[in-house]
């Protein structure tokens, strides 16, 4: 009489039937059963991972939107309708509020730090930074100060999102010390260089659009008016300069 083979007996454990030992362990189809499920949860996770970066992509970078260098290129108008606090115009790199070098409450160029936005002047502009031909984000709060842990005060120029839309919100419709407000009197509440060889921590010759033209003065004169574009570009490749449509009733 043929004795029990070790797979066999296990298998008469489990259920199976040791005379006929071509059968099928019972336990296998529970194994493929347990298999499908982990690869059905592995995709799962795998499909929202997917969607997820294909969302921060599309929401948070807007840089997929960014002109890439090229002499024939033509770049359409970014559209800056969406904006909200998730926008990021460019890469991420400077740290949310001023720098330590910016305004942390005092008065900046005769312009205060307040506990509310003015209303006697209000305009936007927007600020694009290019780093051998990389778009750097200007971050959220810019222009803003920590008062105490749980406030802030806001200087009259100001960001509220990653956008790279400066808000210029002040009591007064003339700079404090005369003439109209400028990109110097931002980047002096900001806190970081801004000169013909180095814009913040990135050195190197700077050119300069001004709505779309090369400019060639005074950067820190570069004065603010509604809807005007600025493009700051440190090194090379240059691309070409971004243009962008504000969102409606800015």
């Amino acid at each position: 009489m043929r004795q029990p083979s070790r797979a066999d007996r296990r298998r008469n454990s489990r259920g199976g039937d040791p005379t006929h030992p071509t059968k099928r362990d019972p336990m296998v189809t529970v194994y493929m059963i347990i298999g499908i499920v982990i690869a059905a949860v592995f995709a799962a996770f795998a499909l929202s991972r997917a969607y997820s970066n294909h969302r921060e992509a599309a929401i948070s970078g807007l840089e997929v939107a960014t002109p890439s260098p090229g002499p024939n290129s033509a770049p359409k108008a970014i559209d800056l309708s969406k904006v909200d606090k998730d926008t990021i115009v460019g890469t991420k790199f400077f740290q949310r509020l001023n720098s330590p070098g910016g305004g942390q409450g005092q008065t900046v160029d005769g312009i205060p730090c307040e506990s509310s936005e003015a209303a006697v002047l209000h305009i936007h502009v927007h600020l694009s930074i290019f780093n051998r031909g990389k778009q750097i984000a200007i971050p959220q709060y810019a222009g803003m100060a920590a008062t105490t842990p749980t406030s802030v005060c806001l200087y009259w120029l100001h960001t509220h999102d990653a956008s790279g839309i400066i808000h210029l919100e002040a009591s007064q419709v003339e700079a404090p010390q005369g003439g109209l407000y400028t990109l110097g009197n931002f980047f002096d509440i900001w806190g970081y260089t801004l000169g013909p060889e180095q814009i913040a921590s990135f050195k190197g010759p700077v050119t300069t659009y001004v709505n779309g033209q090369i400019y060639t003065g005074d950067l820190k004169a570069i004065e603010l008016t509604s809807h005007k574009q600025i493009v700051l570009e440190v090194g090379t490749p240059l691309v070409p300069p971004p243009t962008y449509t504000f969102p409606l009733g800015y």
